[in-house]
């Protein structure tokens, strides 16, 4: 039975896995995401029930269209895949099986699940664009007041710190309004920033912080390599400044240090 469980999981994880596919090719060219039918991207036609199976679908089709023969992107599969595995490792780890099927923890594991969505949504638009998609930041926002008020009123947790973000999201969204009737565009740090708020709501000050220590040691790390480079294809440095996918790094290692933190309490 408990087998069983965690397959349900996984086939639940792989399912939201070929959501969030189709959401991050989508969104940012303002398409519908519930009402239009699954389509190739590459001939345009209209995908069948047996072309939208999650990560069987690719693996049977050869990662190639059925209908022109077109090579599909490994991140379809590669996305999916790491879907289920993490619903499957979040629920293990937060203790959640079928003989222990608590309202709180079931709730709780419901929250994560819908900021998983918004991490993933956030950071694979950003990858593809450079961009912090403004719908996907609204949708975290209101998933992390949802969230305070749920550890309000449930779990009795202290909500002054919670107020500071509250306020802090305020504040920013107001710069950044300011900004984009100035500037006509969105500003990519000011939405970092309230990503960085988002994430510290749901997974705490430490496991945001060590995201932030290592984003920017990746960063950096990245940028003296392309200095090095510079030297050769004379390329300026603030070229690769403003390709810097900041969401990405820190959607990753959100993620990595946030399963570290569950784990350690788990087992240590």
């Amino acid at each position: 039975m408990e087998a069983l469980f965690y397959i349900i999981i996984f086939i639940m994880g792989i399912t939201f896995g070929s959501f969030y596919t189709l959401a991050v090719y989508r969104v940012p060219k303002g398409e519908d995401i519930t009402h239009t039918h699954s389509y190739c991207p590459n001939c345009k036609h209209k995908l069948n029930i047996f072309d939208l199976i999650p990560v069987f679908s690719y693996i049977f089709l050869g990662g190639k269209c059925r209908y022109c023969k077109q090579k599909i992107r490994p991140r379809y599969l590669i996305l999916e895949t790491i879907s289920g595995l993490f619903f499957v490792a979040i629920a293990y780890l937060m203790g959640l099986s079928i003989y222990n099927l608590e309202i709180t923890k079931i709730v709780e594991y419901i929250f994560f699940v819908l900021y998983f969505t918004f991490v993933i949504l956030m950071a694979g638009i950003d990858k593809e664009k450079r961009n912090i998609n403004k719908p996907v930041l609204m949708y975290g926002i209101i998933i992390s007041i949802m969230y305070i008020v749920y550890l309000y009123i449930i779990e009795k947790t202290s909500i002054y710190r919670y107020v500071i973000y509250l306020i802090l999201f305020i504040l920013l969204l107001i710069i950044d309004s300011i900004t984009l009737k100035k500037h006509a565009e969105n500003n990519y740090t000011y939405s970092i920033l309230m990503v960085i708020i988002i994430m510290t709501i749901f997974t705490g000050e430490f496991v945001t912080i060590s995201s932030i220590i290592t984003t920017l040691l990746i960063i950096a790390i990245y940028l003296s390599a392309k200095k090095i480079k510079d030297i050769k294809n004379k390329k300026t440095i603030q070229q690769y400044n403003n390709n810097t996918k900041i969401g990405l790094y820190l959607a990753i290692t959100n993620i990595i240090y946030f399963i570290y933190v569950l784990i350690y309490y788990k087992y240590i």
